[in-house]
């Protein structure tokens, strides 16, 4: 089984190859989006790349799952996500700083959920299966 730090290295070739961005930028602490400049159609490529470079299987939705944060969702309102949005979201982003975002829960901070250090700790505990 790899360590952390080759889980690491593989996922900033991963998102080197991805996103474009140089190594220097794949930071553990770095966002998807903000920080390395992902789109929603990039995460589709970074599902397809990680399933190859570890030989998993990442089912659709289950690392970036697309219901959660609806418009129409209950867990939504006046720009914040509610208290039963952050629980929703504990369960099914197990691997993110929830804590972090709970302290401010506007819908724009949502992305700053998905960093490289979340994808590290997702595919470890795949690969732990």
């Amino acid at each position: 089984m790899a360590d952390q730090e080759e889980i690491f290295g593989k996922i900033q070739e991963v998102l080197e190859e991805a996103l474009g961005v140089d190594d220097d930028e794949v930071t553990p602490e770095a966002t998807l989006q903000g920080d390395l400049g992902a789109e929603s159609i990039d995460f589709l490529d970074i599902v397809f790349r990680l399933e190859k470079a570890f030989e998993i299987k990442i089912p659709k939705g289950e690392l970036f799952p697309e219901d959660l944060m609806s418009a129409d969702s209950d867990y939504i309102q006046e720009g914040k996500v509610t208290d039963e949005g952050v629980a929703a979201m504990r369960e099914k982003l197990p691997f993110a700083n929830i804590d972090g975002f709970a302290a401010d829960p506007s819908v724009e901070n949502v992305q700053n959920l998905y960093t490289v250090d979340m994808l590290c700790k997702f595919v470890s505990s795949k690969l732990a299966g």
